[in-house]
């Protein structure tokens, strides 16, 4: 989950680790650091515990200028957030650098066989290990070192390193976790994420399955573990500008606001009016092929599994298809049971969830099709599936999901709408379930437009360190999700609930310091849900409702209530979101928090 940034060419080597390291702040924010070789031919660094703004500083009072560097923004895996175990790592030498996003697994055996060979360890990282197993294995031939090392690596790992035998050289290695190369005119980046060198070039090389790059300004050459291969060079998609904040005070503002316009983006020239139903142009899947599906198996982790679980009811109600919805870390351990006629959806907002790709890995191998929803293009989920449909929502910076999460739903939504019309859905069903789909857009711009409004409320409830969301049906997966963004970004323990379920063990925690917010919008279990919150009532416990606009009936229980435009209950997901993120930000606003890089979070989970 951490973040590499590596660079060689005629630039400023040094300002461009820290821009690109400020692009990759997402994946972590412990500490961060960088490396080079000055001009004694000696390695030189630089790292400091917290932001990247911390090493910036830290940076220009060294005034430091090298000709090459590799840097990382880190998410601490082993050992704590400390300077020392900061990256750049280096062998006792200090003859090499290297930088490192993922695990070693096997970094306590390996380091009991250096320690064997008289190798001191001055940090707690896995990353260290590697550093002092290349230069173990070093005798002038740095390639080979690394062929060798990798070769006895277990895990997911992204590595860059340098050496001082080999000036103006950066070698790179991915296994199972995100690596790019760059390529410009006498230039080349490294990076997790390409957006962070975009602006530079669109021409990339993507790395996996154990590949070595030895890359120069001029010239890069990729190799497996034994030989040199021919890599395929890929286009990248113009370099979008979403990841500026503007007149907003956080990007997870702004990606907020983005909303209307992100649906409108996902939804753009996948759908047809006329026959009511949804076209997807990326998908090559034979109509017979899908006619045949008689299960779906869906796999995601965190948001994105909220939205496969608002999906299973949406396939079951509308399209009558079984749908089974597994989390991907525990499903990947499971030896699953994969029948003929299982469709799989494997669901990754940045394509590179470690747990998500290895799952869908383990059903591609049971002979069953995946389809990638994702937010990235060339990622290595969207390239290991056999389709992908990209939700197009824009870069996300902020790290709870907010507009990925409503884009991911709407493209399950258009899925659902495609699988039922080839079934037994009309056209006029089709056509009326569009004509909602497509007011969401408006929807999302009334709630923003009530935004002060929720921001008083939300202040009103800011100084509580418990809730609890409840909803039934659609609104059951819609109050995990509002429970997580007020946990992620608030640090308050917010637990989504089923609200059938708070009498077989939660109400016992109920009282006037634990409210409760209720999502009303699920028209069909509407009274259900009132009951549920008379028992609520009934033990002092302070109640905030969503409802629909003109409902008469929740604010006779209810002590706080917000409204969103009249939908139908599977769509109503979307406004009800909107709400829960703008309560869930002005709740961590008033109380200080870092709203866009919350405590021990980062953005992509690129580790198990």
């Amino acid at each position: 989950m951490c973040g590499i940034f590596g660079y060689v060419g005629f630039r400023s080597a040094v300002k461009m680790a820290i821009d690109g390291l400020k692009l990759l702040e997402y994946r972590g924010y412990d500490s961060a650091g960088l490396a080079g070789i000055g001009i004694d031919g000696q390695i030189v660094s630089c790292k400091q515990v917290g932001k990247i703004a911390a090493l910036e500083k830290e940076v220009a009072a060294l005034k430091l200028n090298l000709p090459f560097t590799i840097a990382q923004t880190r998410w601490a895996t082993h050992g704590k957030v400390t300077q020392l175990n900061a990256h750049p790592h280096f062998d006792s030498a200090r003859s090499l650098a290297l930088v490192h996003n993922g695990i070693i697994e096997n970094h306590a055996q390996l380091r009991r066989q250096l320690q064997a060979q008289g190798v001191e360890f001055i940090s707690e990282t896995d990353t260290e290990v590697v550093a002092q197993l290349i230069a173990s294995y070093y005798k002038g031939d740095l390639l080979k070192a690394v062929q060798e090392a990798v070769a006895i690596l277990k895990g997911s790992y992204a590595l860059a390193l340098i050496h001082r035998d080999f000036p103006n050289q950066i070698i790179a290695v991915a296994h199972d976790a995100p690596l790019v190369i760059g390529i410009g005119q006498q230039e080349a980046f490294i990076s997790s994420d390409p957006n962070a060198f975009a602006f530079y070039t669109k021409q990339a090389i993507y790395l996996s399955n154990s590949e070595i790059a030895v890359i120069h300004a001029d010239h890069q050459q990729v190799y497996n573990t034994t030989e040199a291969i021919d890599k395929k060079h890929s286009l990248l998609e113009e370099h979008e500008v979403g990841t500026i904040k503007g007149a907003f005070e956080h990007y997870t503002l702004k990606e907020i606001y983005d909303q209307p316009q992100s649906l409108y983006h996902s939804m753009f020239e996948r759908f047809l009016p006329d026959y009511g139903t949804a076209i997807f142009d990326e998908l090559t899947f034979k109509t017979a092929d899908l006619l045949a599906v008689e299960r779906i198996l869906i796999l995601a982790c965190g948001t994105s599994w909220h939205a496969a679980c608002v999906a299973a009811y949406m396939l079951e109600e509308f399209a009558r298809i079984p749908v089974q919805v597994e989390i991907s870390s525990e499903f990947r351990y499971k030896n699953p049971i994969v029948p003929s006629g299982t469709f799989v959806i494997a669901i990754s907002q940045s394509g590179e969830t470690a747990d998500t790709i290895a799952a869908a890995r383990e059903v591609k191998a049971k002979g069953a099709m995946v389809l990638a929803l994702c937010n990235v293009k060339g990622s290595t989920l969207a390239r290991e599936a056999d389709n992908t449909i990209f939700i197009k929502a824009g870069p996300e910076i902020g790290v709870c999901s907010t507009k990925a999460f409503t884009s991911q739903v709407v493209l399950l939504a258009l899925f659902t709408l495609m699988m039922a019309r080839m079934r037994h859905m009309n056209k006029t069903e089709g056509q009326t379930f569009l004509q909602l789909m497509l007011t969401l857009p408006n929807q999302v711009e009334s709630v923003l437009n009530s935004a002060d409004k929720i921001k008083a409320i939300a202040i009103k409830y800011a100084a509580y360190n418990n809730f609890f969301f409840i909803g039934r049906r659609y609104m059951y997966p819609t109050s995990l999700e509002g429970a997580l963004k007020l946990k992620e970004i608030s640090y308050i323990n917010a637990n989504g609930y089923p609200a059938g379920e708070i009498k077989h063990g939660p109400i016992s925690l109920i009282d006037e310091n634990c409210p409760t917010v209720a999502l009303c919008t699920d028209l069909m279990t509407y009274d259900k849900l009132l009951s549920n919150l008379a028992e609520i009532k009934a033990r002092h416990g302070k109640i905030l409702a969503i409802a629909i606009e003109g409902d008469l009936h929740v604010g006779e229980v209810a002590d706080d209530v917000l409204y969103i435009p009249s939908s139908s209950d599977a769509l109503a997901v979307i406004p009800t979101t909107v709400v829960l993120q703008l309560f869930a930000y002005y709740v961590a606003l008033h109380r200080g928090t870092d709203v866009d890089q919350p405590r021990n979070l980062a953005k992509s989970v690129t580790v198990e």
